[in-house]
């Protein structure tokens, strides 16, 4: 597992992502709305879920920005993140997006 700089939050970044590697993300809208899924290619997912394709949950509105990212060498080890985050509280999800916000690590060793 392994913290990404999400190339959304860098002005004039780019960023090629590594496609035998899989990324666990957090997405929200402006009205507060969290989307956590996983994916091969960030960049590409949150356009596809701000047209309005992908996850029903995605399609109420298109105005989504990636808020949390992390990379991991397979897809079972993602997917148990992905399930651990999902099984969290709305508060604690909110804590590792500020955590990944300020750059400080996101997941205890």
């Amino acid at each position: 597992m392994r913290r990404v700089e999400c190339p959304e939050l860098v002005e004039g970044s780019v960023h090629l992502y590594n496609n035998y590697m899989y990324y666990v993300y957090m997405i929200k809208n402006s009205i507060n709305g969290l989307y956590i899924g996983i994916t091969q290619d960030p960049t590409q997912r949150v356009l596809t879920h701000n047209k309005k394709q992908g996850a029903q949950f995605t399609k109420i509105t298109s105005d989504f920005a990636i808020v949390f990212l992390e990379e991991h060498e397979t897809l079972a080890n993602a997917r148990k993140r992905e399930i651990q985050l999902k099984k969290w509280r709305r508060e604690k999800k909110e804590t590792l997006i500020k955590r990944y916000f300020d750059g400080l690590p996101t997941k205890q060793k």
